[in-house]
């Protein structure tokens, strides 16, 4: 709808319903979804929402042409096979829903991700990584698995978080751990830089992982390769005031993760695989982990337009060319 076109749907507005339709309108073609998928949405989300999944296994589907229909179906057959998976699948669609909604989200290189078989994939954190959980949903929906992830401890001491770090397989890091889950065929995500990059790393995209090499480690250890991953635009998505002088004291003297972090702007999102670092026994951790830092570092160099920024993002939502291609 073009701007003459929403300010005559405005005009012609008599009451506050024909204003939030012609609101809707507008807001239906900057998202990109037709009437047709937004009414596909909508039937979705509510069958999401709709206690008793299990008891439609044997009704027939409808629909077969709506864009839905396929993830639908699967959520249908996982909530009957097991309850958990169900979920899983739900909370994974809803944030694929999200992402795609708020952030126009979209993920380059996912044929990288092996179909089965174990790797390790490191990327860059932003003051929030919901952009990992974006990739996290799709892993699910895509390669139908899960990838287990590594997180700080202080998310596991949050009252209501451990049952959902368990369904979602999050594991608070110990490297014997790690390769555990490496060597029983699973993917593992994990950010080098963790809460300090979060919290201190700033638009300028710098990776906050000094000496760190336990990642490197795990990987020699269960002999699998590394991939590593970055999404554009992440740190315009949320700003941290981590770059404060007092926040920094606070954490390097008390752990305590209080700076501020504040966005939820409706930026654009792509995230990038880089190509798999193959396992070779012939490095070391030290020498492994500066190979894995220059990979993410080359795809902030391809893909980030330095200083980032929040309007520049914004109008990326409207555009189809991103950097590097």
């Amino acid at each position: 709808m073009s701007d003459s076109g929403n300010q005559s749907c405005l005009t012609g507005a008599e009451d506050t319903v024909s204003v939030l339709v012609c609101f809707f309108h507008a807001w239906e073609e900057w998202a990109g979804l037709g009437q047709e998928d937004y009414l596909s949405v909508l039937e979705y989300l509510l069958w999401v929402f709709t206690p008793g999944h299990c008891l439609h296994c044997a009704l027939p589907h409808r629909h077969p042409s709506l864009p839905f229909y396929t993830r639908k179906n699967q959520l249908r057959e996982a909530y009957c096979n097991n309850l958990w998976d169900g979920a899983r699948k739900t909370l994974a669609t809803l944030w694929d829903g999200h992402g795609a909604i708020w952030h126009g989200y979209e993920i380059h290189g996912m044929e990288k991700i092996p179909d089965e078989g174990p790797a390790l994939i490191v990327y860059y954190h932003g003051a929030i990584p919901i952009d990992y959980y974006y990739f996290l949903a799709n892993v699910i929906i895509q390669k139908g698995r899960t990838c287990h992830s590594v997180a700080d401890h202080f998310l596991f001491k949050i009252p209501g978080f451990k049952l959902l770090l368990e369904v979602f397989s999050v594991i608070h890091g110990p490297q014997e751990e790690c390769v555990r889950a490496l060597r029983n065929g699973h993917l593992l995500g994990i950010s080098p830089g963790g809460v300090r990059e979060a919290l201190f790393s700033d638009e300028t995209y710098p990776l906050l992982w000094g000496k760190r090499r336990g990642f490197a480690q795990v990987a020699i250890d269960s002999q699998v390769p590394v991939i590593p991953m970055f999404t554009q635009n992440v740190r315009e998505g949320f700003r941290s005031l981590g770059t404060l002088r007092f926040y920094r004291w606070v954490y390097e003297r008390f752990r305590l993760p209080i700076a501020p972090v504040y966005g939820g702007f409706p930026v654009k999102f792509r995230t990038f695989l880089g190509d798999p670092i193959p396992y070779d026994p012939n490095i070391n951790a030290a020498e492994l982990a500066e190979k894995v830092q220059q990979a993410v570092q080359s795809l902030i160099d391809q893909h980030q337009q330095i200083p980032g920024s929040i309007l520049r993002a914004l109008l990326e939502r409207f555009r189809t060319k991103h950097k590097g291609h």
